[in-house]
C-alpha cells in the first residue's frame, strides 16, 4: 500500500463515519417507533434537523465568554478525531499508531470537561445542574470504560486498538470468558456515556431528570447542530469501538482494499443489529432515578474488573 492510497482510505473512513452518523440515529429512532407500535419518522429526519439549525441565526447570552462559543466547535472536533483513528472499515492506515485506547479515552475526556464548562459558562442554574451530573457521570463511567479496554489490551498484547482489532479479527477463533465481563460492562458505559435510556433520556426537557440537554439548552443555531451532530457520531463511535473490541470479524487490511466492500457490507449489518438493539433497549427499560445511575455504572466497573481477572485467572 502506497502513502497516497492509505491516506485515502482514512480520510474516506473518518468522512464516513461523521457523514453516517445522523444515519444510525434515524435508524434508532425508527426501531424504537417500531416497537412502541408508532408510526416511524423518516430515517432521514436528523439530517433534516442538521440542515435546518444550520441555517438559523444563532442567539447568544450577552454575557457568554468565547469559551461558549467554541466549545460546539470543539466536540465536533474530538469527535472527528475519534472516528478517524479508530478503525472501523480497515486497519493498518496512517493514523493508526495515534489510536491508543488511553488516548481515545482521554480525547472524550476533554471533550466532556468542555461540555461542562460551557454549560456553566452563562450561569444558568439548568446549565450547572447538567454539568453537575455529565462530570458525576464521567466521574464513574470512565473507570469502568479503562477497566474494559484493558482487558482487551492484555488479550493482545498492546494498547493500540488497531492491534488489539488485528490480532482479534485474523486469529483463530477462540472464546475468552473475561470478553464476556467486558462486553456487558462496555455496554452499560456506552448507554450511560451516550446518555442513552436508562441512565438518560435524550428526548426529555424535564429539569429534574436531563442530564445532556440541560447543558446545551443555551445553543441555539448552528452550535445547536454541532453539538448534536458530535452526538451522533459519538454513539457512531462508542459503537466502533465495540465492534473492535468483542466483534471484529470482517473489518479489512488496508494492505488489501479488495476487502473494503466486505468490510462495508459487515460493518452496516453490525450497525443494524446494535441500533435495533439500543432500541430495544430503550423500550423495555424505563428511566432510572438520578440517584441509581452510580449503582448502574459501579456495577459496570465491577463486571469489567471481574473481566480482567478472569483473564489473569485462565492464564494460571
Amino acid at each position: 500500500m502506497n502513502q497516497f492510497t492509505g491516506i485515502s482510505l482514512q480520510i474516506l473512513q473518518s468522512v464516513f463515519v461523521v457523514l453516517a452518523a445522523p444515519l444510525l440515529i434515524g435508524w434508532v429512532n425508527i426501531c424504537r417507533a417500531w416497537l412502541q407500535n408508532r408510526s416511524a419518522p423518516s430515517i432521514l429526519l436528523p439530517y433534516y434537523t442538521l440542515a435546518k439549525l444550520f441555517h438559523k441565526d444563532a442567539v447568544i447570552a450577552s454575557h457568554a465568554s468565547p469559551l461558549f462559543r467554541t466549545t460546539p466547535y470543539i466536540l465536533f472536533g474530538c469527535m472527528w478525531l475519534a472516528a478517524g483513528i479508530v478503525p472501523s472499515l480497515a486497519t493498518n492506515l496512517p493514523f493508526s499508531p495515534a489510536a491508543d485506547i488511553i488516548a481515545l479515552v482521554a480525547v472524550f475526556a476533554l471533550a466532556r470537561m468542555f461540555s461542562a464548562l460551557a454549560a456553566f459558562d452563562t450561569g444558568t442554574a439548568f446549565g450547572g445542574l447538567g454539568a453537575r451530573r455529565e462530570m458525576l457521570i464521567g466521574f464513574l463511567a470512565e473507570p469502568a470504560m479503562l477497566m474494559t479496554l484493558y482487558t482487551a489490551a492484555f488479550i493482545s498484547g498492546s494498547t493500540s486498538l488497531d492491534t488489539i482489532v488485528a490480532s482479534q479479527a485474523h486469529q483463530t477463533f477462540s472464546i475468552h470468558p473475561s470478553l464476556a465481563f467486558a462486553g456487558v460492562a462496555f455496554s452499560m458505559v456506552l448507554l450511560a456515556e451516550n446518555g442513552r435510556i436508562p441512565v438518560d433520556n435524550p428526548a426529555t426537557h424535564l429539569e429534574l431528570t436531563m442530564i445532556h440537554e440541560a447543558m446545551i439548552l443555551e445553543y441555539s443555531a448552528r452550535h445547536l447542530a454541532l453539538i448534536e451532530w458530535a452526538q451522533a457520531v459519538k454513539l457512531f463511535v462508542y459503537m466502533i469501538i465495540g465492534f473492535a473490541l468483542f466483534i471484529p470479524w470482517g473489518i479489512a487490511n488496508a494492505s488489501d482494499p479488495a476487502g473494503l466492500p466486505l468490510a462495508f457490507v459487515a460493518l452496516v449489518a453490525k450497525l443494524v443489529t446494535a441500533g435495533l438493539v439500543l432500541a430495544l433497549i430503550e423500550t423495555l427499560l424505563a428511566k432510572f432515578r438520578l440517584f441509581i445511575a452510580p449503582e448502574f455504572l459501579s456495577s459496570a466497573f465491577l463486571l469489567a474488573v471481574l473481566g480482567m481477572l478472569t483473564y489473569f485467572l485462565n492464564r494460571t
